[in-house]
């Protein structure tokens, strides 16, 4: 993980000085609400339906087993004795109170944490995949990258007041697990033909109100360019991205991009680049990659006899079905032999009868798994685009007790990417902006599909819900997304099907008329049962549902669900 310097520990500690200072002025009344708004912002806090909201910033998803320790401690003592976790892979107080906010941040600084940019129109947390650095079949390693740019973009002065917020994402593998084509810049790591290492750039991605998917804008861009080419598509969002009164819906770089087009924007960007940013002090060097790959060095890995772990672990598998599920649907191949990674599921669901909401943990559970990465994943967790965490490096012969313990914690459910592996933002029950409540819907959810063998027999199917059209929960890009609105004062939901975030990026197809409230989960059933009767099955393989939105199209579920 990279650890900061003394320039950055004193960069964010005068900020939290810096802060304080406003909002005490606030408080006082010497500051007025409009000054003070934009200053929140970009210290990450915002004003929720009940209480103030804190987006805590855990720069590509990497989180140190003492920095959870302290996020623990600090939502025991500020907020209510848990966290959210999202899709940025960040961590989301909902309960802190005004006045210690800077208390707060002062706290996450003593362990290089902090807030600044995880919201406000400036360059946002860059997100990667969680397997990045372990994962077999990768090109390069993203993270150093993630960090060039992490270290590019924080307080960049250019880029603090864009004409809206701005994400960008990172992937070293050809599989897509970073949604990159609904960021504003997706990057994926490539080869070229001398084995050169580059990019793949898109540009233009991101959902809410008008979802539109990314361009690519550049096939290979050499790797020492990506700043200079970065900076310069960020010149040409300042000057060209709409500011005008009323345009908060059409200022995101993707309606640039889709009303000029890809190659016209890209014409734009290589002007800009070849005038002003190429080969010039942006250029990365050598000894840049170097010095930021030194901060993801391969842990001290152990040496296995790989036909005694592998029997051994066949043993435990053969002994203990429970075992047996949560190893196959929760964990993941590694590129060392006798190791895998450990997805920790956030989607608890029912436990003891009450809902946990989707990406939710509690400051118990954050201690223990802290105590967990240190004594099975070298002090190290990772936060996933899903909701879930990570444990990147545990031995296969260490699963067994691990999966028992996890198991004691609420959190080693074996559903992930079944159904109820769900992404699930907090909705009217927290945000000022959401249109329908989303944990009631869950809930629904849960009750309906509870039945594990029946939910592996349906396979990986994707469903987001999200509780107004700012489309947190990406339900855009859900196999099913359900999308919350209000009629009249009562909540509605509306259903799409067919989103894909990956490598075959698609955007869903709206079903049809919203459903009320009570009718959601017999909904999703109606539609599951169609993909039951219509998938196509071999010996071999079973058609997803992807697949087969894809081929028959949504009239066979559209005529299922209102006759």
């Amino acid at each position: 993980m990279y650890q900061y310097n003394y320039a950055d520990q004193t960069l964010v500690e005068e900020r939290v000085a810096q802060f304080r200072d406003q909002t005490e002025r606030f408080l006082a009344g010497e500051l007025a609400e409009e000054q003070y708004l934009p200053l929140r912002l970009q210290n990450g806090l915002y004003i929720q339906r009940y209480a103030p909201m804190l987006r805590i910033a855990i720069p590509y998803g990497l989180l140190a087993s003492y920095q959870l320790r302290k996020l623990a401690e600090i939502t025991r003592k500020y907020d209510k004795g848990y966290g959210h976790f999202t899709t940025r892979t960040n961590i989301q107080l909902n309960w802190p109170k005004l006045e210690e906010v800077p208390d707060i941040l002062a706290e996450l600084a003593s362990v290089q944490m902090h807030s600044i940019q995880t919201s406000g129109n400036c360059i946002r947390n860059t997100t990667t995949d969680p397997y990045a650095g372990i994962h077999q079949n990768e090109i390069a390693d993203p993270r150093p990258y993630c960090e060039i740019i992490r270290q590019w973009s924080t307080f960049h002065p250019e880029f603090a007041f864009l004409p809206r917020k701005f994400k960008i994402a990172v992937i070293g593998t050809e599989n897509d697990r970073a949604a990159t084509r609904v960021h504003d810049i997706g990057l994926h790591l490539k080869k070229n033909e001398d084995g050169e290492l580059g990019f793949e750039v898109l540009v233009g991605g991101g959902l809410g109100r008008i979802p539109v998917l990314g361009k690519v804008i550049n096939k290979f861009l050499p790797r020492q360019h990506l700043l200079s080419y970065l900076d310069a598509i960020l010149r040409v969002y300042n000057l060209h991205g709409r500011r005008d009164k009323g345009s908060k819906y059409r200022s995101r770089i993707k309606i640039l991009v889709d009303t000029l087009g890809g190659p016209a924007f890209a014409k734009l960007v290589d002007a800009e680049w070849e005038a002003h940013t190429k080969d010039g002090p942006l250029t990365l060097t050598d000894a840049n990659f170097e010095h930021a790959a030194s901060f993801f060095s391969e842990p001290d890995y152990k040496e296995f006899d790989a036909l005694q772990a592998q029997s051994d672990l066949q043993q435990q598998l053969s002994a203990d079905k429970d075992f047996a599920n949560w190893y196959n649907q929760n964990t993941v191949a590694h590129k060392i032999a006798g190791y895998r990674a450990v997805v920790i599921s956030l989607k608890a669901g029912l436990v003891d009868g009450k809902y946990v909401p989707s990406g939710d943990v509690t400051d118990s559970q954050m201690d223990a798994l802290a105590d967990l990465a240190d004594e099975y994943s070298f002090g190290e967790l990772r936060g996933t685009y899903q909701q879930n965490l990570v444990f990147a490096d545990v031995e296969t012969n260490k699963l067994y007790e691990l999966w028992q313990q996890l198991s004691d914690l609420h959190l080693a459910r074996p559903n992930i990417n079944t159904l109820t592996d769900m992404i699930v933002c907090p909705g009217w029950d927290y945000c000022s902006l959401a249109n329908a409540t989303t944990h009631n819907i869950a809930e629904q959810i849960e009750k309906q599909f509870s039945d594990l063998d029946y939910l592996y027999d349906l396979g990986d199917i994707r469903l987001n819900m999200s509780g107004c059209i700012n489309a947190c929960a990406h339900h855009h890009t859900g196999d099913i997304g359900i999308l919350g609105v209000d009629k009249k004062g009562e909540n509605w939901y509306q259903i799409s099907l067919g989103g894909n975030s990956s490598n075959d990026a698609k955007l869903g197809k709206i079903l049809g008329r919203s459903v009320p409230t009570e009718a959601v989960a017999d909904t999703i059933q109606q539609i599951v049962d169609v993909y039951v009767d219509l998938r196509a099955t071999t010996d071999n393989d079973v058609e997803s549902f992807g697949e087969l939105v894809e081929r028959v199209g949504i009239d066979p579920f559209k005529e299922k669900v209102y006759g």
